[in-house]
C-alpha cells in the first residue's frame, strides 16, 4: 500500500470514515480556494463525497497526512506521452 493511502486508511479507521472522505476533507482543509472535483457514477459515493465538506480533521490529523505526503517521491508525468500528445492536440493549435 502506498504511504499516503495507508495513512488515509489509518485515519479513516480512527475517525470511522472512508478513506475517500478523509482525502476530500484534507484537501478542503488546505485553502478556501482548493475545490476537489471527485468523479463518480454512484449516488452513494456522491453522498459520501458531499459529507466530506462537513467532516472536520484535527490539526494533528492534517499534520499526520502532511507528514506522510512529504515522504512520497512523485515520479513521471501525469499522462504517458501518447495520451499527453492526444490531449494537447484535442485542444487545438
Amino acid at each position: 500500500m502506498l504511504p499516503i493511502a495507508g495513512m488515509g486508511s489509518a485515519i479513516a479507521e480512527r475517525k470511522r470514515a472512508t478513506p475517500a472522505r478523509i482525502a476530500l476533507a484534507s484537501l478542503l482543509a488546505q485553502k478556501p480556494w482548493i475545490v476537489p472535483i471527485p468523479g463518480t457514477t454512484k449516488l452513494a459515493r456522491v453522498e459520501e463525497n458531499i459529507g466530506a465538506a462537513a467532516f472536520e480533521l484535527t490539526r494533528d490529523d492534517l499534520l499526520e497526512i502532511d507528514s506522510a505526503a512529504s515522504k512520497i517521491t512523485v515520479q513521471g508525468a501525469r499522462y504517458p506521452w501518447p495520451q499527453r500528445d492526444q490531449r494537447a492536440n484535442a485542444n487545438g493549435p
